[in-house]
């Protein structure tokens, strides 16, 4: 079949909309039609050619979130008609990795990711799907294993945002920091995974959540996420700033922006004998970061979290609990809402601070 989708042909060029062929779902895959999809810094990075493991032409994507509308003889989770989000990392529930409770590293995806398959084509040509979804296409096919049901009470300009943003930031804090009640925590970039770290700080019973950031805008729209303290990096030593508000440094600290420079900064601010620094922004390809090694043996750990360890299909759909109950903040994050056709606007509104997170869509979702 055909499908309309936005391609990025080469590094640094605007994405236009194209009318690709996508294969048919398989046995085991299904066809989901794309009613909303986030964008992310990573897709930037991609786009940029800063961070880009996928070969261009590319459909960049993968916080999407919209309805299944054909599925394999051998798929048994998922029908037509349900709502579903696309994942980034699968979940095949059978791999040492899936059956370990410890990591959301799929095996299984971990090989199929490497081998980069892709169901979009041009004039017999392969393009790019991102991450293996391609979520701003108007259609995709995913494995069923690549492919979560969820709830069909939420919006999908809202439901989308658990499959990268929400999922990194609250994860990180609850399944990868493990964050303690009552810990203080400092969170580095206060974007779009930098506000889901503090939603998940305040999930876990943090009493003092410190956001810091160059954009002084974020002071007050994080406190509807639950920041207690802000620190503008423009106006000194952020690291001296966190080690003055909670005496000595914070419990956990977490990088969410992707620079090596921040993420010693990050550790930095962590207190010695026990503080933890988590990485979660995605540096540009080549990036370093440097450590005295002394100052991990001063009882510091540094951990790294991919998509915040949730695992795809038997975590991930939680989220939309916690919102639906009132425990998380979905409507804030949504700041910009636009057709797929402005979404280059949407990744400058993104680069210029303006947005939390834009979402981009075919067509309304009614809500």
């Amino acid at each position: 079949m055909k499908t309309l989708a936005m391609v990025c042909n080469a590094p640094g060029a605007p994405l236009v909309l194209e009318e690709l062929d996508l294969a048919a779902p398989g046995p085991d895959e299904v066809l989901i039609e794309i009613m909303a999809s986030g964008l992310c810094h990573t897709d930037l990075s991609q786009i940029e050619g800063k961070a880009a493991p996928y070969p261009f032409p590319v459909v960049v994507g993968h916080e999407g979130a919209g309805i299944v509308r054909a599925a394999g003889a051998a798929v048994t989770t998922l029908k037509p008609g349900d709502h579903a989000v696309p994942l980034g990392i699968g979940e095949c529930g059978t791999c040492g990795n899936c059956r370990s409770g410890r990591t959301n590293l799929c095996e299984r995806f971990l090989a199929d990711i490497a081998a980069q398959p892709s169901p979009f084509s041009r004039n017999g040509q392969k393009v790019s799907a991102y991450t293996g979804v391609g979520s701003l296409a108007r259609f995709v096919v995913v494995k069923e294993y690549c492919a979560a049901k969820i709830r069909s009470d939420v919006p999908f300009h809202l439901a989308c945002t658990i499959g990268c943003a929400v999922a990194t930031g609250v994860g990180a804090a609850l399944h990868t920091a493990r964050i303690e009640h009552g810990a203080q925590v400092a969170v580095f970039g206060l974007g779009g995974i930098g506000l889901n770290v503090v939603q998940g700080a305040r999930l876990a019973g943090a009493s003092r959540i410190i956001g810091v950031d160059i954009n002084p805008a974020r002071a007050e729209q994080a406190r509807a996420f639950g920041l207690t303290d802000f620190v503008n990096a423009r106006d000194g030593d952020p690291v001296a700033a966190i080690q003055a508000l909670t005496e000595g440094g914070a419990d956990h600290t977490f990088e969410c922006v992707g620079s090596g420079a921040l993420m010693a900064q990050a550790f930095a601010a962590t207190r010695i004998g026990w503080g933890c620094c988590t990485a979660l922004g995605v540096p540009p390809d080549g990036e370093t970061l440097d450590l005295v090694p002394f100052n991990l043996q001063l009882g510091r750990t540094v951990k790294g979290s991919f998509m915040g360890n949730i695992k795809g299909r038997s975590q991930l759909p939680g989220l939309l609990d916690h919102y639906v109950e009132g425990r998380l903040n979905l409507k804030d994050l949504v700041t910009h809402r636009l057709p797929m056709v402005e979404v280059n606007r949407g990744f400058e509104l993104m680069k210029s601070g303006e947005a939390i997170r834009v979402v981009v869509s075919f067509q309304d979702d009614g809500d």
